[in-house]
């Protein structure tokens, strides 16, 4: 449901104070997958925020058949939906986080 928020909310500011917004967008975004990644410590925990957010934006950016649209053709849309799946693998492919309390080598007997 979070990232469903932030790709609806991402979708609207990247074009309303472009190019400011595409950055704001951008960081909510990495944000989001950073924090899933972090919170579980696992790759789900950036996969299920993308699904929502993909699910957002792309449903945002097909037209109705009325003619309306949330994203404008432009350089802008591209960037946010290309730089969002961009941060999602980056995150997704991040090196495992270090376990607090545990340290490298042998376990001792």
């Amino acid at each position: 449901m979070l990232g469903a928020l932030v790709g609806t909310a991402g979708s609207l500011v990247q074009s309303g104070w472009f190019p400011g917004g595409l950055l704001l967008a951008l960081l909510a975004t990495t944000g989001l997958f950073y924090g899933g990644r972090y919170v579980t410590g696992t790759q789900l925990g950036v996969a299920a925020p993308g699904i929502g957010w993909l699910v957002a934006a792309i449903g945002l950016s097909m037209g109705r058949p009325e003619g309306d649209v949330v994203f404008s053709a432009g350089l802008g849309p591209l960037a946010y939906l290309l730089g969002g799946m961009a941060m999602a693998v980056i995150c997704a492919t991040m090196w495992r986080l270090p376990q607090s309390g545990s340290k490298p080598g042998r376990l001792e007997e």
